[in-house]
């Protein structure tokens, strides 16, 4: 089953040696994870202010600086995760640093309908799975 975990923290709860520390440990975490074959994606997220929001709204289009709700924790990271079920996405969950200052949501995958798969780059030889030259 996939699972996604997202990541949230206020932005300024970390120090930079805690920062630092936490990217440590977590990719600790994401090379057993991925040595597991458990592991299909993770990243840490730029910080909010860089982000940019858009609507489209009666076919034109809004775009905005920022996340679309202030809040006082902020989407920073995620994971993609291939495991057996909820109990294993909160077993591995609970060892990742970020618990121990923000929200980890865990969330299942809502599978496509059968017969049907999201394309990837590999799909389209034109992009030879190199679109980001």
């Amino acid at each position: 089953m996939h699972y996604m975990l997202l990541i949230y923290s206020d932005e300024t709860c970390w120090s930079e040696d805690e920062y630092d520390q936490c990217i440590v440990e977590s990719l600790a975490i994401c090379e057993e994870l991925a040595a597991q074959g458990k592991l299909l994606g993770a990243s840490p997220l730029r910080p909010v202010s860089t982000a940019t929001s858009l609507r489209m709204r009666e076919g034109r289009r809004q775009v905005m600086d920022g996340p679309f709700a202030e809040t006082t924790e902020q989407l920073g990271g995620y994971y993609l995760l291939d495991v057996s079920d909820l109990d294993e996405a909160l077993a591995i969950a609970s060892r990742l640093p970020p618990a121990s200052k923000g929200t980890i949501e865990i969330r299942p995958l809502q599978p496509l309908p059968q017969n049907q798969e999201v394309p990837t780059a590999a799909h389209f030889p034109v992009l030879g799975g190199n679109h980001h030259q």
